[in-house]
């Protein structure tokens, strides 16, 4: 029974301890097949899902305005935040989205996400859904030009 108590009680503390801590990634259910479900999409504990895309931050920009606007997400703001990063904020039902875009290299941009529904809770689907759709997005849009080296 100690023993049972103490495995529970070191669960709870990795949990709250982990809190916000980006590195710290959630397994993803299995489908059918064996393949996970969403396997282009990581999460944290907290709810955010991020991606990491071989496209620049410019490009990255315009998939995701305009993902927004394909699934009816309005735009709150879109500004540079003193860190560099991107974020772009929207507003769809009684959720609020928080999309960052921070450039890892001139080519490699890493997304993170938050749909906030209320002050507490995050929708882990819902941000998830806009990395997918935004990476369709991005393979609907022209190739860019590759500089020769």
């Amino acid at each position: 029974m100690h023993i049972r108590l103490g495995g529970v009680a070191l669960m709870v503390v990795v949990a709250l301890g982990s809190q916000g801590c980006a590195g710290v990634d959630v397994p993803l259910m299995l489908t059918g097949s064996g393949v996970p479900a969403g396997a282009s999409v990581n999460y944290t504990l907290d709810g955010i899902a991020y991606r990491t895309f071989s496209a620049p931050v410019d490009q990255m920009q315009r998939a995701t305005l305009t993902t927004f606007k394909r699934m009816d997400i309005a735009v709150s703001s879109n500004e540079l935040k003193d860190d560099g990063c991107r974020e772009i904020v929207g507003a769809a039902g009684d959720r609020t989205i928080y999309v960052e875009l921070e450039q890892l290299a001139v080519r490699t941009t890493r997304m993170r996400i938050t749909a906030k529904h209320g002050w507490m809770w995050r929708d882990r689907a819902t941000a998830g859904e806009i990395i997918t759709q935004t990476e369709h997005t991005l393979a609907d849009m022209p190739a860019l030009t590759q500089r020769a080296k």
